[in-house]
């Protein structure tokens, strides 16, 4: 169940920055979960204690591709991201044992 709560972390520069500074990690979650499914989903698959759950819904971009054949238009899935902040003195390592 926790584990269709959380589809996967966000690793980018800000979220990492993020990480170190505050304690806050960010995930893409399933569209139909709330912060508290979340929270617990988190809470049990990396044993930490949340703290706060943030949530926001990305919208969807389109983007548009210059080829031989002419111009092609697309869209990119709009998603929900959530961003956790854990207790201090906790930490979610996602590399483990890299």
């Amino acid at each position: 169940m926790a584990k269709e709560i959380l589809i996967k972390p966000i690793i980018s520069e800000k979220s990492e920055q993020l990480s170190e500074g505050s304690g806050q990690y960010s995930f893409v979650v399933a569209k139909n979960a709330n912060k508290i499914e979340i929270k617990n989903a988190v809470s049990t698959i990396y044993s930490v204690n949340v703290a706060r759950v943030n949530t926001l819904n990305m919208p969807s971009k389109s983007k548009t591709r210059n080829t031989r054949s002419g111009i092609q238009k697309g869209k990119v899935s709009g998603y929900k991201k959530a961003i956790v902040t854990v207790e201090k003195g906790e930490e979610i390592d996602f590399f483990g044992d890299i």
